[in-house]
């Protein structure tokens, strides 16, 4: 393997770790509050997109300041780009999604 190659799948795996335990975080944090009693007249899926992008917005200021990098603001949008993608994961997203585009893909 070259060097550049093992460079990339350090950090894919880094990443996907990152995205699982984000997503294990955003389903505790919204399975423990959908039940309390200013929670339950809101949808659950609201409750898990809103708790998903604070989580990774969270997690990417707590980054930033570990490694000492100043924040700019299309951190912030990829972070709330990548919350969207940790809230599919958290509720069964992918499966949605699956769904939509085994329904509207092309037939012969």
């Amino acid at each position: 393997m070259n060097e550049i190659t093992q460079t990339v799948m350090e950090y894919m795996t880094t990443i996907l770790i990152v995205i699982g335990v984000l997503a294990f975080v955003t389903s505790v944090i919204v399975q423990t509050i959908k039940e309390m009693p200013w929670f339950k007249k809101i949808p659950t899926e609201f409750v898990a997109l809103v708790i998903s992008e604070i989580v990774t917005i969270l997690a990417l200021l707590s980054w930033c300041d570990y490694s000492v990098i100043i924040i700019t603001w299309y951190y912030v949008v990829g972070a709330v780009i990548a919350g969207f993608f940790i809230y599919m994961i958290a509720t069964g997203g992918w499966e949605k999604l699956k769904n939509i585009w085994e329904r509207t893909k092309y037939r012969k």
